[in-house]
């Protein structure tokens, strides 16, 4: 079973200050092919997460994303992983969660992110097969 460790190796995670516009992150988002971004203060520490699903909501509340600051619509305090957790472990938490991104932090600073589509076939098939025993009891 792999950890986060090993899908975080050698990652380069999208990482934005809170002042940065959503325009901004999301031209990022859209030039580097992720899902999200995480918002970070100077030291590297998460304050927030950023999404495809968040700016949908930017949108669709009329805001104007030239202006709007991901401060002003970031998740704040999102749920997290250390890098010693496996991947069913992360798989578990975003499915309990309802969300697709888990940045993974180590001793206060973000060293990646990982999302559903980081995972193989075999990770999530033993995540299905075990809700369906929690389903069947």
């Amino acid at each position: 079973m792999r950890q986060m460790s090993e899908i975080v190796r050698n990652q380069n995670p999208l990482m934005l200050p809170p002042g940065t516009t959503v325009q901004h992150a999301c031209d990022r988002m859209r030039d580097r092919r992720v899902g999200a971004v995480l918002v970070v203060d100077d030291a590297r520490r998460l304050l927030g997460i950023f999404t495809g699903r968040d700016a949908v909501g930017v949108l669709a509340e009329g805001r104007d994303p030239a202006r709007t600051r991901l401060s002003e619509v970031m998740t704040a305090k999102p749920n997290t992983m250390p890098p010693g957790k496996t991947a069913i472990e992360a798989l578990r938490l975003m499915q309990d969660g309802g969300f697709r991104h888990v940045p993974v932090v180590e001793n206060g600073k973000v060293v990646g992110i990982v999302s559903k589509g980081d995972f193989r076939g075999d990770e999530q098939g033993r995540l299905d097969e075990e809700t369906g025993i929690w389903e069947r009891i």
